[in-house]
């Protein structure tokens, strides 16, 4: 936190957060659409799908206080490890060197939150050569990051009731209504 209390303007532009959600096929609701208020003691609602999840993969965004510079959808098949994650790595380099120059020059705050595939050993020498400074995420702090309660509610507000019959469907959909929100949405 010695980071922003010196400079929170320096911080926040050298601020890069990664976090992931996972994007369906169809959904009916989200969360904060089923959620209701009911007394204490009352039973709880019964809630019946009418169809199951058509599919879903997940995706992972990397982004800082005015735009999404990369977005990762997990290919089938494949899974998050350190290596996998480590190529991101990379390529979130090479497009903050193309579209971020000073961002790379003046050194990345880089922010992400513990998953196994996070805090390997190959990934942390990985970050380290790609001269990132990793933010420490407490290990027993609940993931408070500011995508779960802004970006990602919205944009699944905006994909909710959409039958998708492909990933690639899905992948348009989300990236349309991301390309149309203005800098300070972010």
């Amino acid at each position: 936190m010695e980071f922003f209390w010196r400079d929170p303007n320096d911080f926040l532009s050298r601020l890069v957060t990664m976090d992931e959600t996972w994007l369906y096929h169809y959904d009916l609701e989200t969360k904060q659409q089923s959620l209701e208020w009911r007394r204490s003691g009352s039973p709880c609602p019964k809630n019946f799908r009418v169809q199951k999840i058509a599919g879903k993969f997940p995706s992972r965004f990397f982004l800082n206080q005015d735009s999404i510079f990369l977005i990762d959808y997990l290919p089938k098949g494949q899974t998050i490890n350190a290596e996998y994650y480590s190529s991101l790595l990379v390529l979130l380099k090479d497009i903050l060197k193309e579209k971020r120059r000073g961002k790379v020059t003046n050194g990345v705050l880089f922010l992400h939150d513990n998953a196994p595939a996070h805090r390997t050993f190959a990934t942390q020498k990985k970050l380290a050569y790609l001269g990132f400074q990793c933010l420490d995420h407490p290990p027993y702090s609940p993931d408070l990051a500011p995508s779960d309660y802004h970006l990602f509610p919205e944009l699944k507000k905006r994909l909710i009731g959409h039958h998708f019959p492909s990933d690639a469907e899905v992948i348009a959909a989300a990236e349309t209504w991301l390309d149309g929100q203005i800098s300070e949405f972010f």
